[in-house]
């Protein structure tokens, strides 16, 4: 009895059934909770840790609208992206072989003979063992990438092309020209040539004979350490005279080992005939400047006149310049060739810049090397050659081409003197940004025609011989300068000044060039007329230059449809909008409200 009343006292205490069952299902359920918390991180550890299983893939759910899809046009879509069905676009382009690098090579840096160094690479090429090595590629003195330097043992030379010389009037013809700067005035350092021919093994000496400079002591920078523009000349000795060389390297001494070597450019026509006009067209200099449009109108205008050719050198330019450049390359119409300042001279983007503004003297000197570059190439493929600026044109006034001028002002030249002329050079006139007529805006031409819409210019014209350009006669230059020929063949150079009825140099300025700063406003700015010769061309120009907009994508949509629709109206800007032009050659009446004006 006393056991069974401790045992109900004992029980009291016990858990009811219903109590039990409730502890056991919260056991169950913590376990279930457990396992599926466990089988969970494992799957997001075998996605992280790289598990192959399909199923172990957390696919990114990415939620955007279509392309062109507005809010009320077009809902959220959500697409899934799904890593394992992907691949990245990357360039895929099997690895250029040793001769399509070479061929790209070539084209940035013409004055490498790697085709001639590719088919005798390897070979034993020199006058002896301990003589005259021909020199690889990569035994060459490179200078800021287009320069190949020589280290004599009295100035520095820099070089940047060579060329085959074999006009008319040579007195020593054939001859190899090399064209560079040297630290040093008239230098008095014995070089030579050693020159390299197709399927010879040793090179051929020629002793340097001259060293003609390329510049004007009075105009500065006369003075040893600064870098000073020559053009080298070696005679092709006898025996080897019919032919012409691949390669030249210049040393001091002839055995030398030498470290430059440069291809002999030697352009002739591919069908024998010349071609009328090239232009060249020094260092461009417009790294922040947008100079596009106009370049594009600067272009077509050029074209239209009758030039085949537009070849340009380039040190820095707006990415919207070189958009430009590449689409006329790719017509045909244009070369560019870049270039950088040899020696110590600043070569980074910006600063190049800075430095060529600051030291004028040092920048005149520089741009020779293009000029000269320029003739070389092209002397035996075109007529004539002129030397441009992107604000400049040669404007024909009694013809409508180039080729028309100049069949008119050679005969007048003969008639004064029988001898034919190195140049043809015409007058400077400004047509300057400030010059604009007074209701502003022509109505009838679009605001982007720089020069169609500026035809107002200076009465006076800068003085004879002053700030001209020429059409050069290849045949008979030797050496160019800006504005003139600073030496020819066959004794002085003769140049005949083209009369201002016939053609003038119409310049593009905001101002004044610094020299003629002080009389600028009393002889040029405040004393204007209307020239609309550039009119006679406006429809075949407006409708080139707008094509070549819309094409390169220069014009927003909604813009593009209303300038190709011409003539222009209702521009931003201050126009007139009773005006009516009526154009008769260069002659223009204006009416405007009540007042009439004729120029």
């Amino acid at each position: 009895m006393a056991v069974m009343g401790a045992t109900r006292r004992m029980c009291r205490w016990c858990p009811t059934r219903a109590l039990r069952r409730g502890v056991y299902f919260l056991l169950l359920w913590c376990s279930l909770c457990y396992l599926v918390f466990r089988f969970s991180g494992q799957e997001e550890a075998g996605f992280t840790h790289g598990g192959t299983g399909r199923l172990l893939l957390q696919k990114i759910v990415e939620t955007r609208a279509p392309p062109f899809a507005t809010t009320e046009s077009a809902p959220n879509v959500t697409t899934e992206f799904n890593p394992l069905e992907q691949e990245p676009s990357v360039d895929r382009s099997p690895s250029l072989s040793e001769q399509d690098m070479a061929e790209q090579i070539q084209a940035k840096i013409p004055n490498l003979p790697i085709s001639y160094w590719q088919k005798y690479k390897g070979k034993a090429m020199s006058k002896n063992k301990t003589c005259a090595k021909f020199p690889s590629l990569y035994e060459l003195s490179f200078n800021n990438m287009y320069w190949q330097t020589l280290k004599t043992s009295n100035g520095t030379f820099y070089l940047y092309g060579a060329y085959y010389d074999n006009r008319t009037l040579v007195a020593m013809k054939p001859v190899i020209r090399v064209l560079g700067m040297i630290d040093r005035l008239e230098p008095r350092v014995k070089t030579f040539c050693q020159l390299w021919f197709e399927g010879y093994k040793e090179p051929v000496f020629a002793k340097v004979w001259e060293y003609k400079y390329i510049w004007y002591k009075k105009w500065g920078n006369y003075k040893n350490g600064l870098f000073q523009p020559y053009l080298i000349g070696c005679q092709i000795p006898p025996g080897h005279r019919h032919l012409v060389p691949q390669s030249v390297s210049l040393v001091e001494r002839p055995c030398d080992m030498a470290t430059t070597n440069l291809r002999v450019i030697h352009n002739r026509p591919p069908n024998g005939q010349k071609e009328d006009f090239a232009v060249c067209v020094k260092g461009l200099d417009f790294l922040h400047d947008d100079l596009s449009v106009r370049l594009v109108e600067w272009l077509e205008m050029l074209h239209v006149l009758g030039a085949n050719k537009v070849f340009l050198y380039e040190l820095e330019v707006h990415p919207n310049i070189s958009k430009v450049l590449q689409h006329y390359q790719a017509l045909g119409r244009v070369e560019v060739t870049k270039l950088t300042l040899p020696g110590e001279q600043p070569n980074i983007p910006g600063l190049l810049h800075m430095y060529l503004k600051s030291k004028v003297t040092n920048k005149r000197q520089n741009e020779l090397i293009p000029y000269n570059d320029c003739l070389y190439k092209n002397m035996y493929r075109y007529r004539y050659i002129a030397l441009l600026d992107t604000d400049e044109i040669i404007m024909p006034k009694s013809s409508m081409s180039w080729k028309g001028l100049m069949e008119i002002v050679v005969p007048k030249a003969l008639k004064t003197k029988k001898d034919p002329r190195a140049s043809y050079n015409v007058r400077n006139v400004y047509f300057m940004d400030t010059m604009r007529h007074s209701h502003g805006w022509f109505r009838e031409i679009p605001h982007y025609m720089h020069m169609l819409q500026h035809v107002y210019r200076s009465v006076n014209y800068t003085k004879p011989g002053q700030y001209v350009k020429c059409f050069h006669d290849p045949e008979r230059v030797l050496t160019l300068h800006n504005h003139f020929p600073l030496a020819c063949l066959g004794g002085s150079c003769s140049s005949y000044a083209v009369d201002t009825e016939d053609a003038h140099l119409q310049h593009y300025r905001a101002d004044c060039v610094n020299t003629l700063k002080k009389s600028c406003s009393q002889e040029y700015k405040n004393h204007t007329v209307l020239d609309t010769t550039i009119w006679r061309f406006r429809e075949p120009l407006v409708s080139r230059v707008t094509e070549t907009l819309l094409k390169l994508g220069f014009f927003t949509t909604n813009s593009s449809s209303r300038l190709v629709d011409l003539p222009a109206s209702g521009r931003q800007g201050q126009h007139c909008s009773k005006c009516k032009v009526q154009t008769r050659g260069t002659m223009v009446t204006y009416q405007a409200d009540t007042t009439t004006t004729t120029t």
